[in-house]
């Protein structure tokens, strides 16, 4: 008996980890799906790899008794995720060559939430897992046309160069189109 028991609480266990892998893959396929709309150079199984790979760091360092109530190595654990994650996201981050426009730092930055994104899944926090999911995704889909109706209703400078292009502008064009021709997505 007592073995069927303990099989039990390994199948629950291990229902609950293949959860949170899952959650925190889709909620990095969510934001991936956004940044593919747009067609940014990370996309949906891009991020929805970072999330499940920290979820899967995290739970690793937790699924195993004697780490379990370390909170300290826990916290090891997630700075060294967001550390490496920081690399990757650099990779996308670009500046033209004849000027200091930067180019990539919003598809960087969801990197960093497709990481946190699947650290806060593979601990089980579940709100936090969603509610995150949910702002990212607002922020990405209405964040540009919020920004620039604030710039013009109070009458900042947008930062439009000679040929109309901004490093805001830029973020939501395909690379090497400029002005009208990308396929511009709000």
């Amino acid at each position: 008996m007592d073995w069927l028991l303990t099989k039990f609480a390994e199948y629950e266990s291990n229902l609950a980890i293949l959860l949170r892998l899952v959650v925190a893959t889709f909620a990095g396929m969510a934001i991936g799906l956004n940044r593919d709309r747009r067609n940014k150079p990370i996309g949906m199984r891009t991020l929805g790899l970072v999330s499940l790979s920290a979820a899967a760091v995290v739970l690793s360092g937790t699924a195993f008794g004697e780490l379990q109530f370390h909170q300290d190595a826990l916290s090891r654990v997630v700075q060294g995720i967001l550390t490496g994650v920081g690399f990757l996201g650099a990779g996308v981050i670009m500046r033209g060559r004849d000027n200091f426009e930067v180019h990539g730092l919003t598809t960087a930055s969801t990197v960093w939430i497709a990481a946190a994104l699947g650290v806060t899944a593979g601990v089980g926090a579940w709100f936090i897992t969603f509610a995150g999911s949910l702002i990212a995704l607002s922020l990405l889909s209405l964040g540009k046309p919020v920004e620039r109706n604030l710039i013009q209703l109070l009458g900042g400078t947008s930062g439009e160069d000679s040929n109309g292009s901004t490093a805001s502008n830029s973020e939501s064009q395909p690379e090497g189109k400029s002005g009208d021709q990308g396929n511009r997505q709000p």
